[in-house]
């Protein structure tokens, strides 16, 4: 567990001023026991990051800050969708980015917050054993490197957070991005047909339709989320409310961009599949045509073959006969399909 307090760029009114120059860097580390008297400054947000759940994370969220149990529950237990609670002092924020898997599998990497008037608090929720754990770090560390480096200066908690929340859509379009490569280069395999092995080009070309459409889901719950929060103010009227409309605004963009991509991909796989409806109608009207044209030698040499042909005399006239019919109606049958267009 990381706990840091970030000194905001100006100070609430009637903090203490400090003692001499400042010599501490935007962004300090402090230990789990200093928690109750950072959180009573006013010169700075105190930032509580758990990259892993564990009972000392539990007693900090339950006992400094008084969390409600199910909020508790919800960092200790993975959750699927994301949500959003409203509680008297605070909001409490479920969110996921995507992480690639094996077999075209998407992971969930579940990013909680506790977004008060001076403090927030990062959960890393539970995460799949085949996740590198860093993958749950990468928001964090892309808004703490910006801080650190003296580029993004808080004012207020929410702002760490709408940080971020951009990394993350950073995180999803990154991955549309990645994505839109392999959508490009499956379109390329259909219309050049060059395919390889069918069953593995199939598996691919379903793989990332399932990875566009996880792209599509996330983003549009969260955007449902940030809708909720703008709705009713969470963070004011003024600042807090125009970064809840542009997180609003970039997970709408994120889902049609996803929707888009995955459209272009569905036309791919229909491309596909007309063709090979297409080269299957053929083959099969071929068949068609070949049955057609040996149905009157079967017919007639079923019929008349045994009483042509026996042991003591060949009746050569009546045979002469029925093989000239038989190849009159083979090559009739055979102009006839030809006629119709169907070889």
């Amino acid at each position: 567990m990381d706990i840091r307090f970030v000194r905001t760029a100006h100070p609430a009114p009637g903090s203490p001023a400090p003692d001499g120059p400042v010599t501490e860097g935007p962004v300090t580390d402090h230990e789990p026991a200093e928690l109750p008297v950072l959180l009573t400054r006013t010169d700075g947000i105190v930032w509580v990051d758990v990259p892993t759940w564990d009972d000392a994370a539990e007693r900090i969220l339950a006992d400094a800050f008084a969390f409600h149990p199910l909020a508790i529950a919800d960092c200790r237990e993975r959750r699927q969708v994301p949500k959003v609670h409203v509680y008297g002092d605070h909001v409490f924020v479920v969110l996921h980015a995507p992480s690639a898997g094996r077999a075209g599998h998407v992971h969930y990497v579940e990013l909680d917050q506790f977004i008060g008037p001076n403090y927030l608090v990062t959960v890393h929720g539970p995460l799949n054993p085949a996740v590198d754990p860093d993958e749950a770090m990468v928001e964090v560390r892309s808004a703490l490197r910006r801080i650190v480096d003296g580029r993004f200066r808080p004012e207020l908690p929410f702002e760490i957070s709408y940080a971020l929340v951009s990394a993350l859509c950073g995180r999803l379009r990154d991955y549309t991005a990645t994505l839109t490569g392999e959508v490009w280069d499956l379109e390329k395999r259909v219309t050049g047909g060059h395919l390889g092995d069918v069953e593995q080009f199939l598996e691919e070309l379903f793989r990332t339709r399932h990875g566009l459409i996880t792209v599509r889901t996330m983003a549009a719950l969260s955007r449902e989320v940030y809708a909720r929060m703008a709705r009713i103010n969470v963070f004011g009227t003024k600042r807090g409310h125009r970064l809840l409309q542009d997180t609003v605004d970039q997970f709408d963009r994120l889902a049609a961009m996803a929707h888009s991509q995955k459209d272009y991909l569905q036309g791919t796989i229909e491309f596909y599949q007309t063709r090979t409806n297409t080269k299957m109608t053929i083959a099969a009207e071929r068949l068609a045509v070949i049955a057609a044209v040996t149905l009157p030698i079967t017919a007639l040499s079923s019929v008349l073959g045994m009483n042509l042909i026996v042991n003591d005399e060949t009746h050569y006239v009546s045979l002469s006969v029925t093989l000239t019919v038989m190849l009159i109606m083979s090559v009739t049958l055979l102009v006839w399909a030809k006629r119709k267009g169907w070889w």
